[in-house]
């Protein structure tokens, strides 16, 4: 079985990649809505207004994301480590379920 720091360096680097398909995903969104609702606005201003409320959406969203890759970075150790604690914990309570079902049947 791999090391904890290795398991913990696994997790983290899903949940970035993740992340980030996340705001490409998002960005690619609001692209293609911008476009295809372009024809529809009824002015000028009216196009305006989608294009900074479609930016002001980006950029919180964008920024909160970051954000909290930034705050699994710190906390990285405790919480993967907690996480996998548990996982490893169900795992085990699953084995032994499934040995002691084996051993009535």
């Amino acid at each position: 079985m791999d090391s904890l720091q290795s398991r913990i360096e696994n997790m983290h680097r899903r949940d970035v990649m993740v992340a980030w398909a996340f705001i490409v995903g998002l960005w690619l969104a609001m692209v293609f809505v911008a476009i295809s609702v372009w024809p529809l606005a009824p002015s000028g201003a009216a196009r305006v207004v989608l294009l900074i409320a479609g930016a002001v959406v980006l950029t919180f969203n964008t920024a909160a994301i970051m954000a909290m890759l930034r705050h699994y970075r710190e906390d990285r150790d405790f919480m993967y480590g907690l996480d996998l604690r548990f996982l490893d914990e169900a795992r085990e309570r699953r084995a032994q379920s499934r040995a002691q079902d084996r051993g009535r049947g």
